[in-house]
Protein backbone atom coordinates (compact mmCIF):
# COMPACT_ATOMS: atom_id res chain seq x y z
CA UNK A 1 0.00 0.00 0.00
CA UNK A 2 1.37 3.11 -1.15
CA UNK A 3 2.21 5.44 2.12
CA UNK A 4 2.67 9.17 3.04
CA UNK A 5 6.34 10.29 2.97
CA UNK A 6 7.08 10.65 6.72
CA UNK A 7 7.90 13.62 8.27
CA UNK A 8 9.61 14.10 12.14
CA UNK A 9 7.79 17.55 13.20
CA UNK A 10 4.15 16.87 11.72
CA UNK A 11 1.81 15.12 12.22
CA UNK A 12 1.66 12.31 9.20
CA UNK A 13 -0.59 9.56 10.83
CA UNK A 14 -3.28 12.30 11.58
CA UNK A 15 -3.45 13.54 7.05
CA UNK A 16 -3.26 9.83 6.66
CA UNK A 17 -6.33 9.14 8.69
CA UNK A 18 -8.51 11.78 6.73
CA UNK A 19 -9.31 9.40 4.42
CA UNK A 20 -10.08 6.24 6.80
CA UNK A 21 -13.57 5.41 6.33
CA UNK A 22 -14.18 7.05 3.15
CA UNK A 23 -17.96 6.59 1.87
CA UNK A 24 -17.48 9.49 -0.93
CA UNK A 25 -14.56 10.59 -3.35
CA UNK A 26 -14.58 14.53 -2.29
CA UNK A 27 -11.93 13.87 0.24
CA UNK A 28 -9.06 12.89 -2.72
CA UNK A 29 -10.51 15.40 -4.84
CA UNK A 30 -10.25 18.44 -2.32
CA UNK A 31 -6.76 17.41 -1.26
CA UNK A 32 -5.62 16.55 -4.44
CA UNK A 33 -6.60 20.12 -6.08
CA UNK A 34 -4.76 21.96 -2.65
CA UNK A 35 -1.76 20.27 -3.64
CA UNK A 36 -2.23 21.22 -7.21
CA UNK A 37 -2.70 24.91 -5.70
CA UNK A 38 0.19 24.91 -3.46
CA UNK A 39 2.53 23.65 -6.34
CA UNK A 40 1.21 26.99 -8.21
CA UNK A 41 2.89 28.82 -4.96
CA UNK A 42 -0.08 29.83 -3.51
CA UNK A 43 -0.81 29.21 0.33
CA UNK A 44 -3.94 31.20 0.77
CA UNK A 45 -6.39 29.85 -1.84
CA UNK A 46 -10.15 30.57 -2.32
CA UNK A 47 -12.68 28.03 -1.82
CA UNK A 48 -14.25 28.85 -5.41
CA UNK A 49 -11.17 27.83 -6.55
CA UNK A 50 -9.92 24.35 -4.92
CA UNK A 51 -13.97 23.20 -6.02
CA UNK A 52 -13.81 24.18 -9.46
CA UNK A 53 -10.50 22.50 -9.54
CA UNK A 54 -12.19 19.56 -7.83
CA UNK A 55 -15.24 19.16 -10.45
CA UNK A 56 -12.09 19.73 -13.51
CA UNK A 57 -10.36 16.60 -11.85
CA UNK A 58 -13.03 14.77 -11.95
CA UNK A 59 -14.46 15.94 -15.87
CA UNK A 60 -13.23 12.91 -17.80
CA UNK A 61 -13.71 10.91 -15.50
CA UNK A 62 -17.21 11.09 -14.58
CA UNK A 63 -17.89 12.61 -18.23
CA UNK A 64 -16.57 10.76 -20.55
CA UNK A 65 -15.62 7.77 -19.11
CA UNK A 66 -18.76 7.26 -17.17
CA UNK A 67 -17.16 6.03 -13.70
CA UNK A 68 -19.75 5.39 -11.10
CA UNK A 69 -18.64 7.33 -7.79
CA UNK A 70 -21.41 6.07 -6.23
CA UNK A 71 -24.85 7.29 -4.90
CA UNK A 72 -24.08 8.77 -2.04
CA UNK A 73 -21.22 10.98 -3.79
CA UNK A 74 -22.26 14.56 -5.11
CA UNK A 75 -19.08 15.17 -6.74
CA UNK A 76 -20.40 13.05 -9.72
CA UNK A 77 -23.86 14.65 -9.23
CA UNK A 78 -22.52 18.16 -9.55
CA UNK A 79 -19.71 17.43 -12.57
CA UNK A 80 -22.71 16.28 -14.31
CA UNK A 81 -25.21 18.80 -13.90
CA UNK A 82 -22.82 21.79 -14.19
CA UNK A 83 -21.80 20.13 -17.84
CA UNK A 84 -25.17 20.47 -18.70
CA UNK A 85 -25.86 23.98 -17.11
CA UNK A 86 -22.10 25.53 -18.54
CA UNK A 87 -22.99 23.68 -21.99
CA UNK A 88 -19.34 22.46 -21.77
CA UNK A 89 -17.80 19.83 -24.29
CA UNK A 90 -16.47 16.66 -22.43
CA UNK A 91 -13.63 17.32 -24.96
CA UNK A 92 -12.42 20.14 -23.34
CA UNK A 93 -9.27 20.81 -21.87
CA UNK A 94 -8.89 20.82 -18.31
CA UNK A 95 -7.84 24.62 -18.28
CA UNK A 96 -9.98 25.47 -20.49
CA UNK A 97 -12.69 23.77 -18.21
CA UNK A 98 -11.66 25.72 -15.09
CA UNK A 99 -11.38 29.01 -16.82
CA UNK A 100 -15.01 28.80 -17.78
CA UNK A 101 -16.10 28.34 -14.53
CA UNK A 102 -13.61 30.45 -13.22
CA UNK A 103 -15.49 33.16 -14.66
CA UNK A 104 -19.18 31.69 -15.15
CA UNK A 105 -21.89 34.11 -14.30
CA UNK A 106 -24.23 31.93 -14.16
CA UNK A 107 -25.74 31.05 -10.53
CA UNK A 108 -27.04 27.27 -10.89
CA UNK A 109 -23.11 26.74 -11.17
CA UNK A 110 -22.27 29.27 -8.19
CA UNK A 111 -24.76 27.56 -6.47
CA UNK A 112 -23.83 23.72 -7.29
CA UNK A 113 -20.26 24.31 -6.80
CA UNK A 114 -20.87 26.00 -3.14
CA UNK A 115 -22.64 22.73 -2.48
CA UNK A 116 -19.87 21.21 -1.57
CA UNK A 117 -18.67 24.32 1.12
CA UNK A 118 -21.53 22.01 3.45
CA UNK A 119 -19.22 20.01 4.73
CA UNK A 120 -16.17 19.00 2.81
CA UNK A 121 -13.35 21.85 4.09
CA UNK A 122 -14.61 21.54 7.68
CA UNK A 123 -15.08 17.40 7.16
CA UNK A 124 -11.50 16.88 5.92
CA UNK A 125 -9.92 18.35 9.18
CA UNK A 126 -12.15 16.63 11.43
CA UNK A 127 -9.08 13.84 11.95
CA UNK A 128 -7.24 16.71 13.32
CA UNK A 129 -10.08 17.39 16.39
CA UNK A 130 -11.46 14.19 17.44
CA UNK A 131 -14.55 13.86 19.85
CA UNK A 132 -16.03 16.76 18.63
CA UNK A 133 -20.07 16.29 18.62
CA UNK A 134 -21.07 15.93 14.87
CA UNK A 135 -23.52 19.12 15.46
CA UNK A 136 -20.89 21.67 16.75
CA UNK A 137 -18.40 20.52 14.27
CA UNK A 138 -18.27 23.08 11.80
CA UNK A 139 -18.25 26.00 13.92
CA UNK A 140 -16.09 24.46 16.39
CA UNK A 141 -13.34 23.47 13.31
CA UNK A 142 -13.40 26.65 12.07
CA UNK A 143 -12.43 28.09 15.07
CA UNK A 144 -9.91 26.38 15.79
CA UNK A 145 -8.05 25.38 12.53
CA UNK A 146 -7.79 29.58 12.71
CA UNK A 147 -5.22 28.74 15.18
CA UNK A 148 -3.94 25.76 13.32
CA UNK A 149 -4.62 24.34 16.14
CA UNK A 150 -3.13 20.39 16.42
CA UNK A 151 -1.23 21.31 13.53
CA UNK A 152 -3.90 21.19 10.96
CA UNK A 153 -3.02 21.15 7.73
CA UNK A 154 -4.91 24.94 7.16
CA UNK A 155 -6.73 27.45 8.59
CA UNK A 156 -10.58 27.98 7.72
CA UNK A 157 -12.03 31.18 6.25
CA UNK A 158 -15.72 32.01 4.85
CA UNK A 159 -14.40 32.07 1.61
CA UNK A 160 -11.10 30.73 1.88
CA UNK A 161 -8.51 28.35 3.30
CA UNK A 162 -5.10 29.17 4.59
CA UNK A 163 -2.25 26.58 4.46
CA UNK A 164 -0.74 26.40 7.90
CA UNK A 165 2.77 27.78 6.84
CA UNK A 166 4.47 24.10 8.79
CA UNK A 167 3.22 22.28 6.32
CA UNK A 168 3.67 24.09 3.12
CA UNK A 169 7.74 22.87 2.52
CA UNK A 170 5.95 19.20 3.13
CA UNK A 171 2.88 19.45 0.31
CA UNK A 172 6.22 20.83 -2.14
CA UNK A 173 8.63 18.71 -1.78
CA UNK A 174 6.03 15.62 -1.80
CA UNK A 175 3.42 17.02 -4.32
CA UNK A 176 4.10 14.52 -6.44
CA UNK A 177 3.83 11.15 -4.02
CA UNK A 178 0.84 12.99 -2.84
CA UNK A 179 -1.06 12.98 -5.93
CA UNK A 180 -0.32 9.73 -6.45
CA UNK A 181 -1.27 8.56 -2.70
CA UNK A 182 -4.64 10.53 -3.86
CA UNK A 183 -5.47 8.60 -7.41
CA UNK A 184 -4.40 5.43 -5.54
CA UNK A 185 -6.63 5.67 -3.25
CA UNK A 186 -9.50 7.12 -5.40
CA UNK A 187 -8.99 3.97 -8.21
CA UNK A 188 -9.73 1.24 -5.23
CA UNK A 189 -12.75 3.45 -4.05
CA UNK A 190 -14.00 3.52 -7.62
CA UNK A 191 -12.98 -0.33 -8.32
CA UNK A 192 -15.26 -1.63 -5.65
CA UNK A 193 -18.00 0.52 -7.54
CA UNK A 194 -16.89 -0.88 -10.60
CA UNK A 195 -16.19 -4.08 -10.39
CA UNK A 196 -16.25 -4.96 -14.08
CA UNK A 197 -15.11 -1.76 -15.71
CA UNK A 198 -11.59 -1.99 -17.13
CA UNK A 199 -8.65 -0.12 -16.12
CA UNK A 200 -9.93 2.63 -13.42
CA UNK A 201 -6.43 3.82 -13.19
CA UNK A 202 -6.42 5.12 -16.35
CA UNK A 203 -9.83 6.59 -16.31
CA UNK A 204 -8.70 9.06 -13.42
CA UNK A 205 -6.19 11.06 -14.99
CA UNK A 206 -5.58 9.63 -18.79
CA UNK A 207 -6.88 12.75 -21.14
CA UNK A 208 -9.57 10.51 -23.67
CA UNK A 209 -6.93 10.88 -26.19
CA UNK A 210 -6.98 8.01 -28.99
CA UNK A 211 -4.02 5.99 -30.33
CA UNK A 212 -3.10 6.04 -34.03
CA UNK A 213 -5.04 3.36 -35.58
CA UNK A 214 -3.35 3.15 -38.74
CA UNK A 215 -1.09 0.66 -37.83
CA UNK A 216 -4.27 -1.81 -37.67
CA UNK A 217 -5.20 -1.09 -41.55
CA UNK A 218 -1.58 -1.81 -43.21
CA UNK A 219 -0.96 -4.25 -40.57
CA UNK A 220 -4.04 -6.19 -40.33
CA UNK A 221 -7.20 -4.54 -42.09
CA UNK A 222 -6.27 -4.19 -46.04
CA UNK A 223 -4.87 -7.65 -45.29
CA UNK A 224 -8.71 -9.12 -44.90
CA UNK A 225 -9.90 -6.55 -47.61
CA UNK A 226 -7.10 -7.61 -50.01
CA UNK A 227 -7.77 -11.29 -49.76
CA UNK A 228 -11.82 -10.75 -49.80
CA UNK A 229 -12.20 -7.70 -51.93
CA UNK A 230 -14.36 -5.12 -50.22
CA UNK A 231 -16.24 -5.55 -47.20
CA UNK A 232 -19.62 -4.42 -45.78
CA UNK A 233 -19.46 -2.18 -43.04
CA UNK A 234 -21.70 -3.61 -40.24
CA UNK A 235 -23.23 -0.11 -39.68
CA UNK A 236 -24.14 1.35 -43.31
CA UNK A 237 -24.02 -1.70 -45.01
CA UNK A 238 -21.61 0.39 -47.32
CA UNK A 239 -18.98 -1.39 -49.45
CA UNK A 240 -15.56 -0.57 -48.03
CA UNK A 241 -12.06 -0.87 -49.59
CA UNK A 242 -8.65 -0.38 -48.95
CA UNK A 243 -8.22 3.47 -48.70
CA UNK A 244 -11.90 4.06 -48.14
CA UNK A 245 -12.70 2.94 -44.11
CA UNK A 246 -12.01 3.81 -40.53
CA UNK A 247 -11.05 1.37 -37.77
CA UNK A 248 -13.68 1.82 -35.01
CA UNK A 249 -13.72 0.69 -31.43
CA UNK A 250 -16.35 -1.36 -31.64
CA UNK A 251 -17.31 -0.87 -27.55
CA UNK A 252 -16.26 2.52 -27.12
CA UNK A 253 -12.55 3.47 -26.42
CA UNK A 254 -14.14 5.66 -23.84
CA UNK A 255 -14.81 2.33 -21.96
CA UNK A 256 -12.66 0.12 -22.67
CA UNK A 257 -9.29 2.61 -22.86
CA UNK A 258 -7.37 0.11 -25.00
CA UNK A 259 -6.73 -0.38 -28.68
CA UNK A 260 -6.80 -4.41 -28.95
CA UNK A 261 -7.63 -5.60 -32.35
CA UNK A 262 -10.75 -7.87 -30.82
CA UNK A 263 -12.68 -4.87 -30.34
CA UNK A 264 -11.64 -2.80 -33.52
CA UNK A 265 -13.44 -2.99 -37.17
CA UNK A 266 -13.55 -1.41 -40.42
CA UNK A 267 -16.27 1.14 -40.75
CA UNK A 268 -17.96 3.79 -42.96
CA UNK A 269 -15.91 7.14 -41.77
CA UNK A 270 -19.55 8.63 -41.85
CA UNK A 271 -21.38 6.37 -39.51
CA UNK A 272 -18.49 6.19 -37.84
CA UNK A 273 -17.99 9.82 -36.69
CA UNK A 274 -21.89 9.68 -35.94
CA UNK A 275 -21.30 6.36 -33.51
CA UNK A 276 -18.01 7.95 -31.82
CA UNK A 277 -18.63 6.70 -28.22
CA UNK A 278 -22.32 4.90 -28.58
CA UNK A 279 -22.49 1.21 -28.01
CA UNK A 280 -23.53 -0.90 -30.56
CA UNK A 281 -27.11 -2.00 -31.03
CA UNK A 282 -26.89 -5.90 -30.04
CA UNK A 283 -29.52 -7.00 -32.27
CA UNK A 284 -28.82 -5.17 -35.20
CA UNK A 285 -24.68 -5.45 -34.73
CA UNK A 286 -23.35 -8.09 -32.82
CA UNK A 287 -23.83 -10.90 -35.38
CA UNK A 288 -21.99 -9.24 -38.23
CA UNK A 289 -19.51 -8.00 -35.88
CA UNK A 290 -18.44 -11.38 -35.42
CA UNK A 291 -18.59 -12.96 -38.44
CA UNK A 292 -15.52 -10.01 -39.83
CA UNK A 293 -13.75 -11.07 -36.71
CA UNK A 294 -14.11 -14.60 -37.84
CA UNK A 295 -13.28 -14.10 -41.23
CA UNK A 296 -10.21 -11.28 -40.27
CA UNK A 297 -8.82 -13.87 -37.84
CA UNK A 298 -8.65 -17.01 -40.06
CA UNK A 299 -7.14 -14.74 -42.55
CA UNK A 300 -4.76 -13.08 -41.21
CA UNK A 301 -3.71 -15.90 -38.79
CA UNK A 302 -1.07 -17.49 -40.90
CA UNK A 303 -0.77 -14.35 -43.64
CA UNK A 304 3.34 -13.27 -43.89
CA UNK A 305 2.16 -9.60 -43.99
CA UNK A 306 0.33 -9.85 -40.26
CA UNK A 307 1.90 -7.38 -37.98
CA UNK A 308 2.19 -10.23 -35.59
CA UNK A 309 1.80 -7.61 -32.53
CA UNK A 310 -1.26 -6.99 -33.55
CA UNK A 311 -2.83 -10.49 -33.74
CA UNK A 312 -1.01 -11.58 -30.48
CA UNK A 313 -4.40 -9.61 -28.93
CA UNK A 314 -6.44 -12.59 -29.77
CA UNK A 315 -4.52 -14.67 -27.47
CA UNK A 316 -5.85 -12.88 -24.61
CA UNK A 317 -9.02 -14.24 -25.51
CA UNK A 318 -7.93 -17.40 -28.10
CA UNK A 319 -4.79 -18.73 -25.93
CA UNK A 320 -4.50 -21.54 -28.31
CA UNK A 321 -5.15 -19.35 -31.55
CA UNK A 322 -8.39 -21.13 -32.47
CA UNK A 323 -11.07 -19.29 -32.67
CA UNK A 324 -14.11 -19.36 -30.52
CA UNK A 325 -17.38 -17.58 -30.97
CA UNK A 326 -18.48 -18.32 -27.69
CA UNK A 327 -15.48 -16.59 -25.70
CA UNK A 328 -15.58 -13.88 -28.14
CA UNK A 329 -18.95 -13.74 -26.54
CA UNK A 330 -18.52 -13.67 -23.48
CA UNK A 331 -15.66 -11.21 -23.53
CA UNK A 332 -18.04 -8.71 -25.54
CA UNK A 333 -21.40 -9.25 -24.72
CA UNK A 334 -20.64 -8.19 -20.79
CA UNK A 335 -18.93 -5.18 -21.69
CA UNK A 336 -21.78 -3.80 -23.62
CA UNK A 337 -24.43 -4.45 -20.92
CA UNK A 338 -21.74 -2.96 -18.09
CA UNK A 339 -21.03 0.06 -20.26
CA UNK A 340 -25.10 0.64 -20.89
CA UNK A 341 -25.44 0.25 -17.39
CA UNK A 342 -22.63 2.91 -16.54
CA UNK A 343 -24.93 5.75 -19.21
CA UNK A 344 -23.04 4.52 -22.62
CA UNK A 345 -26.34 5.13 -24.90
CA UNK A 346 -26.66 2.98 -27.91
CA UNK A 347 -26.01 3.67 -31.16
CA UNK A 348 -29.18 3.77 -33.56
Amino acid sequence: MLQLPNSNNLPIGILTGCFGNTVATYKFYWFLSIIEAVEKGKTTISKKEIFIKMVANAWYTVNYFKVSFGKADKIEEVTEAIKKVEKLDISLERSIIEKRLLNSSLNETQKLLKHFDNNVPHRFLSSWFPNIPDKELKKEVYQLSQQFGNQCLYALHKDKIEINPNWVDYLKLNSGILKAFCFWNLSLFLQVRNPNVPDIPNKLIKSPTRGNLDKFKKGFWDIVINELGPITCIYSGEKLGIGGYVVDHFVPHAFVSHDLVWNLIPADSSHNSTKRDKLPHQKKHLEGFYKLQETAFEIVKNHPSTNKKIFEDYLTIFPQSIWDKTKLEDTIQPLITIAHNNGFEYFK
